[in-house]
């Protein structure tokens, strides 16, 4: 039950919520941001090791048959895809607010007036994607220094830096796609999507069947992800909006994944495991990029069913204030994890925390530790708030 200040919240951010807010992609992106803060405190694990060094594991190099989880949390192709929608519309509002207001989601076109602030927008949307990078860029660079003057292993630091810094990448790709949002809503989305998946397959086809160079594969990084945010872009502008090319993306997306991973070796695990020699997501792969594409279905299918579930107030206030604080939470989530572990091991070997994700029982001990990370992850969100709003003030 809600005490009387959490219903005045909700009762005020229902109040706040402009009549034409449409709350089925606020649903999906949180439920995107949602899955992949589950997933990496789900399968990241530190492991201490002789001499003070710390190593990097997760329960799916121990336990394959865990693969199933990445296909539920690995939700980054959904968080693109809404990306995409998103920045048409905002550059639809920016040109012509009348005209979006009026369109409600998902109908006209973003043509000349919206493209015609496209620099304008770009500085606007950069400033709010790029800005929470600092205060966890500085704080990392603290922790760095703080393990080296006390004689910490550099392998010791890397594995705790790494994965907390790793979000920086895909934000690095998002802002990039965003920041290109006014010149790719000139193209064609299906065509260009297409494009871009077919740029996966021939990159795949020269690492892997051709024995080309690993850092070809660094291409797919862009050409991987502008798949599902091209598709975002055209559902903004319209198109995709059809269950029958909802069912195709679902379907067809999933029958290319099973074709990858059965019959041409793709790895099963939708996330990087460590130790493995190929990963689906670290750069992206052909298999990824088709379960993206299932997922782009999955979203179009379900978008309607959550529109109606945010009618509920509380639900749609909780996906609300994930919206207000995603990029947070997205920057900050391993941080939290990372921060609780390094903070542990005084103690040696914590069970779901410090210990090998070797047996089936570490998941039931880790999840016992997902509240301290939230709550980690909370504090986060209200130091960083308070640092925008200082700077929002300053500026």
């Amino acid at each position: 039950m809600l005490d009387l200040a959490g219903r005045r919240t909700v009762a005020r951010i229902e109040a706040m919520t402009p009549p034409g807010r449409d709350r089925g992609v606020d649903a999906l992106r949180a439920l995107a941001i949602a899955g992949v803060v589950l997933g990496h405190w789900l399968v990241t694990a530190w492991v201490p090791g002789p001499g003070g060094t710390v190593s990097v594991s997760s329960p799916l190099a121990f336990m394959p048959e865990l693969a199933p989880l990445s296909w539920v949390l690995q939700t980054l192709a959904v968080f693109f895809f809404v990306g995409g929608y998103a920045a048409a519309r905002s550059l639809r509002a920016a040109g012509d607010p009348a005209r979006a207001r009026a369109a409600g989601p998902a109908r006209a076109r973003t043509d000349g007036p919206a493209r015609a602030v496209g620099p304008a927008w770009v500085r606007a949307r950069m400033g709010r994607l790029l800005r929470p990078v600092v205060p966890l860029v500085l704080v990392w660079a603290g922790i760095a220094a703080g393990l080296a003057l006390h004689g910490a292993p550099y392998t010791t630091i890397r594995a705790l830096a790494l994965p907390a810094l790793g979000p920086i990448w895909f934000l690095a790709v998002f802002a990039a796609l965003t920041a290109a949002a006014p010149l790719l809503l000139r193209l064609r989305p299906g065509v260009t999507a297409a494009s871009a998946a077919a740029v996966v397959l021939i990159v795949d086809a020269i690492r892997f069947g051709l024995d080309g160079p690993a850092w070809l594969g660094w291409v797919n990084l862009a050409a991987g992800w502008l798949v599902p945010y091209m598709l975002g872009l055209g559902w903004a502008e319209g198109g995709f909006a059809s269950r029958r090319t909802a069912v195709a993306l679902l379907a067809g997306g999933l029958a290319g994944t099973a074709v990858l991973v059965a019959g041409f070796g793709y790895p099963a695990s939708m996330v990087g495991v460590p130790g493995a020699e190929v990963s689906n997501l670290s750069p992206p792969t052909l298999a990824a990029v088709a379960f993206g594409t299932a997922q782009v279905g999955l979203a179009l299918l379900v978008r309607g069913p959550l529109e109606r579930l945010m009618r509920r107030p509380r639900l749609w206030a909780v996906v609300a204030l994930v919206n207000l604080s995603a990029m947070t939470i997205f920057l900050w989530h391993l941080t939290a994890a990372a921060v609780t572990a390094l903070a542990a091991l005084r103690f040696g070997a914590v069970p779901g925390l410090l210990t090998p994700p070797a047996r089936l029982g570490w998941l039931p001990d880790r999840l016992v530790w997902l509240p301290v990370f939230a709550a980690l992850l909370a504090l986060a969100w209200t130091v960083t708030r308070r640092l925008n709003d200082r700077v929002s003030r300053s500026a």
